[in-house]
């Protein structure tokens, strides 16, 4: 079933019917060509789910006749944030994609050492948009009940400071040694309230990051004996985490 994303706002005071608007309408009309008596799933992004009927169709405006609430079971118990190094090219649109559509619930592209590519002051709003508008597509994908937050780029030191506020922080490192370490570093995440991942860009992060991480409190673990690509590295985690955490 088709899934839209409205604010609070847009359900009517008896809760019985929700409007959707914007470029949602466009998407109902003229993309998908939903008309009157079709159901759709809106979701008020934080984890209630509304399966709804549509009942009128303008427009400038969808609405839809509420007719069962639930809760969204897609959701991890443990809200994860990926502290992603921020890479070349367009590689964060495609970590975006696939992290949110794994179960990430917050995104923080950071600034390193050794970043080789930095933000253009005046684009990163605009890019910022644009990452926000693919996580939510991700998200319909997948079937969240929130839409993950993607926000600006950080200095290293503001992603510590975010980060020692979670209950648990994990960082792989091509140096980590001990893949029975690593094991149970991940299976101590369930039933964490909070965990915090970091990926480093492409040429990795430096040893003084690293430290500078477990200082904090942060577990540096390996992914094993091949060195992976940091589009790929976050996926990889991410996975693990997932099939850790996931619960009938």
């Amino acid at each position: 079933m088709y899934r839209f994303y409205v604010e609070g706002t847009d359900l009517n005071q008896s809760g019985r019917s929700v409007e959707l608007q914007g470029e949602d309408v466009n998407h109902i009309r003229n993309v998908l060509r939903l008309r009157r008596g079709d159901s759709i799933t809106v979701s008020d992004g934080n984890g209630r789910d509304y399966h709804c009927m549509i009942s009128d169709i303008t427009s400038e405006k969808v609405v839809a006749d509420i007719l069962d609430v639930c809760d969204n079971f897609a959701e991890l118990k443990t809200e994860i944030t990926l502290f992603q190094g921020y890479p070349k090219s367009d590689k964060l649109e495609l970590i975006i994609q696939k992290t949110v559509e794994l179960g990430v619930t917050r995104i923080v592209p950071v600034l390193t050492q050794r970043t080789v590519i930095k933000p253009v002051e005046k684009k990163i709003k605009q890019k910022t948009e644009r990452y926000l508008a693919i996580a939510k597509a991700a998200a319909k994908q997948s079937g969240r009940g929130i839409v993950p937050v993607v926000t600006e780029p950080v200095s290293f030191e503001k992603a510590l400071t975010m980060a020692s506020a979670l209950e648990m922080n994990l960082i792989p490192y091509e140096a980590a040694e001990g893949i029975t370490y690593s094991k149970k570093m991940i299976q101590a995440v369930k039933g964490k309230r909070s965990l915090g991942i970091f990926i480093g860009p492409e040429g990795g992060f430096t040893l003084a990051e690293v430290e500078q991480a477990k200082a904090i409190g942060a577990c540096a673990i390996t992914l094993g004996h091949r060195i992976l690509r940091t589009e790929t590295a976050g996926m990889a985690v991410l996975s693990i985490i997932m099939f850790e955490l996931e619960e009938d």
